[in-house]
């Protein structure tokens, strides 16, 4: 049975580490087409050198900052003159920081929202003339975050909830003209997201920044290659909403539960609250 990504032209964010370079890599084996990009130029050389050289793909690497819209307008018109119209779109790129919002400055959640909503929102727009033509799809992904409210990360939860709300919404809009829309909810992935996160206030209790990182990484049950798959998987599928990994799946099946009460059912099964 051919592969459904087989000879599709597949556009990745965040292709320098974590999801997104195992998405990427997941993508050249099954023989899709390649446009990977991130901001991490170092990081997108080590994923071009882990995919090797598979001759059936054809692939393209940039440096690509989705807060930069017209770097983005640049960048699709640049995919589809080289490669031509993308099939799928996975929006993986985002970044995290930690600190109350009492103490956050609001350039820090600016910041947050231009990457993890904007940039998703720009992606979005600039190749979706190319998925109507392809009848394709965008995968945006949103959290676990997207679904709870969650301390020392307002900013971020915000963005999570804002990507989830607008992929509900756009897949709505667009199924009449066969452009399919996936929402991704990770739980804890073993990536380095928190231990690049920018720390606007430690919580009263940690006396080192490692320690965040630290307990991030207990909660981090899923790796990186299993959560490519369960995403490669729905997104074939057409699924509007993906949750990856055991934890996201109790966690939200708790919210939905318990609404107003689900913070305090919830804080045996979350890591130490960042406040």
């Amino acid at each position: 049975m051919t592969d459904p990504y087989h000879g599709k032209l597949c556009v990745v964010t965040g292709a320098a580490s974590g999801i997104g370079r195992a998405v990427a890599i997941d993508l050249a084996r099954r023989g899709a087409a390649l446009a990977l990009s991130d901001v991490n130029e170092a990081g997108l050389d080590e994923t071009r050198a882990l995919i090797g050289d598979v001759a059936s793909n054809r692939i393209r690497i940039d440096r690509l900052d989705v807060a930069d819209a017209d770097a983005i307008l640049r960048y699709a018109a640049s995919v589809g003159e080289s490669l031509g119209d993308a099939d799928y779109v996975f929006n993986i790129a985002g970044l995290t920081r930690v600190g109350r919002f009492e103490e956050t400055p609001l350039s820090s959640v600016e910041k947050i929202m231009d990457v993890n909503f904007w940039g998703v929102v720009r992606m979005t727009k600039a190749f979706l003339p190319q998925l109507i033509a392809t009848k394709g799809g965008v995968i945006n992904i949103s959290s676990l975050f997207g679904f709870i409210g969650y301390p020392g990360q307002a900013h971020y939860c915000a963005s999570k909830f804002a990507v989830r709300g607008f992929s509900e919404t756009i897949a709505a809009e667009l199924a009449e003209k066969g452009v399919r829309v996936t929402s991704v909810h990770p739980g804890g992935v073993d990536t380095a997201i928190a231990r690049s996160a920018a720390i606007d206030a430690l919580p009263a209790d940690v006396k080192d920044p490692k320690e965040i990182d630290e307990r991030f990484k207990k909660a981090a049950i899923t790796s990186p290659e299993r959560a490519a798959e369960i995403i490669l998987e729905g997104a074939a599928r057409g699924k509007r909403r993906v949750v990856v990994g055991r934890d996201a799946k109790i966690i939200s099946f708790v919210q939905r539960l318990f609404p107003e009460s689900y913070a305090q059912k919830l804080k045996p099964l979350l890591p130490k609250q960042a406040t």
